[in-house]
C-alpha cells in the first residue's frame, strides 16, 4: 500500500470475518452502538484478526441517544419507563457512565484506538447539550483513545470546531457533505452521496484519493449498500 497512513474498511464487516480480514485493514464495529457483544466475543474477534488489523468502534447508544430513538428497540433489555430520563445526551448518570465502561471494555478487548460518538439530529445546539458534553468528556478516563464526534443536524461549523478543540475531539464527517474541522487525524464515514443505496463513481473515488493524499492518518469507513465493493475499488485505485 503506497499510502500506509490510510485505513480503509466498512461500517460492520461486509462478509465473513476471515475473508474480510484478508481484504481490508480496518473495520468500524457497529454492534457496540446497538447492543455491545459479550467480552469473550470481542476477544475472539481480536484473536482471529491479523496483528496489524485495526478495529474502531461506535460508542453505545445509551451514551448519546435518548430512549425515544427507534434504535433502542435492538437492546437486549428494554429501558424501564421510570428510568428513561437517565439515558442518552451525555448525561452524567450512573447508567450513562456504566454504558461508557462497557464501551471501553470492548475497546480494550479489541485494542481499538478510535471510539466514535455519533449524536442524532435531535441533539441540537443548546447550551445544556454543550455543557453535558463538556461534563462527560472531562469526567471519563480517555486513556490514549482517539475520540471522534460525528454530529448530526444543524450544528454551525464554528461551534463544532470550538467544541472539538476545547474537548480534544476529532470531527468525524462524511467528506461529501461536510469538511473536517478539527482533530489530529481524519475520520471519514461514507454514507452514500444521496443515501444508503448510492454506489460511488470512479470520479467520487478519485476525489477521495486527492483528499487523503496528504500524509495525515485517514480512516475511510464506507457505510452504503455497496460498501465492500466501493472500499475495494478505492484500495485498487490507491495501489494502482
Amino acid at each position: 500500500m503506497p499510502f500506509p497512513w490510510v485505513k480503509i474498511g466498512t461500517c460492520g464487516p461486509a462478509n465473513q470475518r476471515s475473508e474480510y480480514y484478508e481484504r481490508f485493514s480496518a473495520v468500524e464495529v457497529q454492534q457496540t452502538f446497538y447492543q455491545p457483544p459479550r467480552l469473550q466475543t470481542a476477544l475472539r474477534w481480536r484473536r482471529e484478526a491479523p496483528l496489524s488489523f485495526e478495529f474502531s468502534l461506535k460508542a453505545w447508544q445509551l451514551i448519546t441517544h435518548e430512549p425515544s430513538s427507534p434504535t433502542y428497540r435492538r437492546l437486549r433489555h428494554p429501558i424501564p419507563a421510570n428510568q428513561r430520563g437517565r439515558y442518552g445526551s451525555f448525561r452524567l448518570s450512573d447508567e450513562v457512565l456504566e454504558a461508557w465502561a462497557v464501551t471501553e471494555e470492548i475497546a480494550q478487548a479489541l485494542r481499538a484506538r478510535v471510539i466514535l460518538f455519533q449524536t442524532p439530529a435531535s441533539f441540537d445546539l443548546s447550551s445544556n447539550n454543550q455543557e453535558m458534553m463538556r461534563s462527560f468528556f472531562r469526567r471519563i478516563d480517555r486513556r490514549d483513545y482517539l475520540l471522534v464526534w460525528e454530529p448530526r443536524g444543524g450544528w454551525p461549523e464554528q461551534e463544532v470546531e470550538d467544541l472539538c478543540r476545547e474537548l480534544d475531539l476529532i470531527h468525524g464527517v462524511d467528506p461529501f457533505r461536510d469538511r473536517p474541522l478539527a482533530g489530529s487525524i481524519r475520520y471519514f464515514r461514507l454514507h452514500g452521496k444521496d443515501g444508503y443505496r448510492y454506489r460511488y463513481t470512479d470520479a467520487d473515488l478519485a476525489w477521495l484519493k486527492d483528499e487523503i493524499d496528504s500524509g495525515k492518518i485517514t480512516y475511510l469507513m464506507f457505510n452504503n449498500l455497496s460498501m465492500a465493493q466501493d472500499a475495494e475499488r478505492l484500495q485498487q485505485m490507491l495501489n494502482g
